[in-house]
């Protein structure tokens, strides 16, 4: 584990590197909701909106590689610090701690968007679908990147304790997210990322429930066009894990991404982009 003066250190120079790698995510703004003030990135413009949500470990920064992608195929890009992350200040004065995706429906009617594009990687999975299943009248199409998709179902949370082995989450956090070939050939980006996630969400603050569980019935439910995005080296939501929901869902399509791991946007932009861009243009 690096010194925390140097994480801290390194965490100012985030936006520097990710700059470097792949253009200047936009400024954003905060915008007062219920119960929070969410801090928004957006790129603006009169493009088919695409909605982004942060992994736990990341904030809206962390699809620097994302909004150079879609903005310049011609899409609005569009994403927020949850509440508790980054930018993003719970407001006392209104319901506390609210989920997200009731956040994530207050901005959408906010900037009065018409149907959009979700996508979700790893804790933004859990989010998508639980939106995905309350508002599908809002949606184009929906993404899903290397998420167990936190289900309450006997099956996942057995396979979970079986990947979950003594030690596991003592590990440091570059190496449970990050895949080897990654960590290898990247040792900046990868003291960069560690430094942001040390940062990302803020002290004490409050976890927000999904709105309803997630189920398979509650997934079966949704019709919306689905992307599956797995990662062959993901220790967290490996392969196998995923097809456990995935298979309850018979429109999604899958793609997979080879040597990547949980943090498989950045580790594999080209290659997710790609697949991402392919999907969208058909929806």
């Amino acid at each position: 584990m690096l010194p925390r003066r140097l994480l801290l250190a390194l965490a100012a120079m985030c936006s520097t590197l990710a700059t470097r790698s792949a253009g200047a995510v936009p400024d954003g703004t905060g915008i007062a909701l219920p119960g929070v003030r969410l801090f928004v990135r957006d790129t603006g413009g009169s493009g088919t909106p695409v909605i982004l949500l942060h992994a736990n470990t990341g904030t809206s920064a962390s699809w620097a590689e994302q909004f150079e992608a879609l903005s310049a195929a011609g899409y609005r890009v569009i994403a927020f610090d949850r509440r508790g992350w980054g930018r993003s200040l719970p407001d006392p004065g209104g319901p506390q701690p609210g989920s997200v995706a009731e956040d994530l429906a207050a901005l959408v009617d906010h900037l009065r968007l018409p149907p959009f594009h979700l996508l979700g990687v790893a804790g933004g999975g859990f989010v998508a679908l639980d939106y995905a299943a309350w508002r599908p009248e809002t949606l184009r199409s929906l993404v899903v990147a290397a998420s167990t998709g936190s289900f309450s179902e006997p099956e996942m949370e057995r396979m979970t304790r079986n990947l979950d082995v003594p030690g596991f989450r003592q590990l440091p956090e570059s190496f449970i997210e990050i895949g080897p070939s990654f960590r290898a050939t990247q040792p900046e980006r990868t003291a960069a990322w560690l430094a942001a996630e040390e940062n990302a969400r803020q002290k004490g603050a409050r976890p927000q429930p999904l709105r309803t569980p997630n189920t398979f019935a509650k997934v079966e439910a949704i019709r919306t066009p689905l992307l599956v995005i797995s990662a062959s080296a993901d220790l967290l939501a490996p392969p196998t894990l995923m097809r456990g929901w995935v298979s309850h869902m018979r429109q999604a399509e899958w793609v997979a991404i080879a040597d990547a791991g949980h943090s498989v946007p950045m580790e594999q932009p080209e290659l997710f982009n790609r697949a991402v861009l392919d999907f969208l243009r058909r929806h």
